[in-house]
């Protein structure tokens, strides 16, 4: 019975954001190794930016001893999708995938209860977007990369027509000749609203220079108005309903960022929350400085 609640639990985890991850985790039988590992996740966000790398790194080392089972999976996984808010380092990033890699070479996971897809996918986000290097020779680790690769041939060739929360309408492919980033976000997102501030600052460094960010939320705008109101955003929010931009991106966990050159190259993307310092390389990347 045990098995079958761990089980349960890791496939609602892989199937739903992180944020609601924490609550179903109460459903799994945690050892006496594992509940301070899974403690320590849930409370990163709390650290400092100058501690929580070295704290994440250790983790990942932590859960590379523990015995193979489903939670082990669930642990690194969760790992996985803390790492990448913010800049903490290549060598944490490093460490996080390996033990990711690991955790899926002692456990695969085959069952389609288990919602394998969100495991791989993550280990090969972390490969193609953040540049580590694991070793991995799994069809479902593959077959996620190859996906990779054909939703960013489907993103490099999107166009969109969004409304604003002022009423305008904005078309991607009419801002040629522009540095554009495009900013998938939430109200409820912690991340999102801790990136915020640095969009909004290198919004008005470069704005003068031809750079455009378009913020795309799927949220009613009842909830979306008064939040950009009172954080003074000036950047373009733009409404999504129906999530047909969100899902013409794959965008399947927030913040993500897509920046596109002035002859509308999909030159960089981030697959979580960057800071000044990483989006300033991402625009780098398009020719802004």
């Amino acid at each position: 019975m045990k098995q079958v609640r761990a089980r349960l639990a890791l496939a609602v985890f892989l199937s739903i954001s992180f944020a609601n991850a924490f609550a179903q985790a109460q459903e799994i039988q945690w050892s006496a190794e594992e509940k301070p590992i899974y403690d320590k996740i849930h409370t990163l966000r709390q650290l400092p930016d100058d501690v929580r790398g070295g704290v994440t790194r250790d983790l990942a080392l932590q859960i590379r001893g523990l015995s193979s089972r489903a939670e082990k999976v669930y642990l690194a996984v969760q790992l996985a999708g803390r790492s990448t808010e913010g800049d903490f380092g290549h060598e944490m990033l490093q460490e996080v995938a390996t033990t990711l890699a690991d955790t899926l070479r002692e456990h695969p996971l085959t069952d389609p209860a288990d919602h394998p897809e969100m495991a791989y996918e993550t280990l090969a986000e972390l490969v193609r977007y953040e540049h580590v290097e694991v070793s991995l020779d799994d069809p479902q680790y593959k077959a996620a990369l190859a996906k990779l690769e054909k939703d960013d041939e489907v993103r490099q060739k999107a166009d969109f027509t969004l409304t604003d929360i002022r009423g305008k309408a904005w078309s991607l492919s009419s801002l040629r000749g522009k540095v554009v980033l495009v900013n998938f976000w939430a109200t409820w997102c912690p991340p999102c609203r801790k990136e915020m501030p640095d969009l909004e600052s290198l919004y008005h460094e470069f704005h003068k220079k031809g750079f455009v960010i378009l913020a795309v939320s799927d949220e009613e705008a009842g909830k979306v108005k008064p939040f950009i109101k009172e954080r003074k955003i000036t950047y373009p929010v733009l409404f999504d309903p129906g999530r047909k931009v969100n899902d013409l991106f794959q965008i399947e966990g927030i913040p993500k960022s897509f920046v596109y050159d002035r002859d509308g190259r999909l030159v960089a993307q981030s697959i979580d929350m960057r800071t000044r310092h990483q989006f300033l390389e991402m625009l780098g990347q398009a020719g802004l400085k």
